[in-house]
């Protein structure tokens, strides 16, 4: 390979790598984060329906999760937790991605969660949510919707601790 046929392969490289940068960082600029929370409506485990819209004036911990995942069933007790030491201060919404009703209530068998655990069956509300933002769609993912409706961050992976779910929900929220 000559030196010209070298330095020109290197500026088509050069040219290439811009051009996926730009794209990356264009598609960055969509991101769910100080958006308004894309609004849904679906079953919960009690068979009421629950519309994200008429939770406005509470902020909202929204954990998509699954029990085949298992960082989800780690942390889904520190959801719970949150759930019940905020008092309604908080709402959790843990929604269940594609599994059915019926696994998802053998999984709790006689235990009545605080928090709302709604059923995601076609993970329709969970794809919205993870267009731009986990593209991949990774569980457990985490979304802190703001009282007026505002998504003010997401989380992709497991929290490690309820503290440090705590932490994230003070900085968010400014507890």
């Amino acid at each position: 390979m000559t030196s010209k046929m070298l330095k020109k392969l290197i500026r088509i490289t050069l040219i290439i790598m811009v051009l996926a940068l730009a794209v990356v960082a264009l598609s960055c600029s969509s991101s769910l984060l100080s958006q308004e929370a894309p609004d849904f409506t679906l079953p919960t485990m009690t068979e009421d329906n629950i519309t994200l819209s008429e939770m406005e004036g509470t902020p909202v911990v929204i954990n998509f999760w699954a029990t085949t995942c298992t960082h989800c069933m780690v942390e889904l007790p520190y959801f719970e937790a949150v759930a019940q030491e905020s008092e309604g201060e908080i709402t959790v919404l843990a929604i269940n991605v594609g599994q059915t009703d019926s696994t998802v209530q053998t999984f709790f068998g006689e235990y009545e969660p605080t928090m709302t655990v709604a059923l995601d069956k076609n993970a329709e509300v969970f794809t919205n949510y993870c267009q731009e933002d986990n593209p991949r769609g990774y569980i457990p993912f985490t979304v802190f919707v703001d009282s007026e409706g505002i998504v003010r961050h997401i989380k992709i992976g497991a929290f490690q601790s309820e503290t440090e779910l705590w932490d994230t929900l003070d900085s968010v929220f400014e507890l």
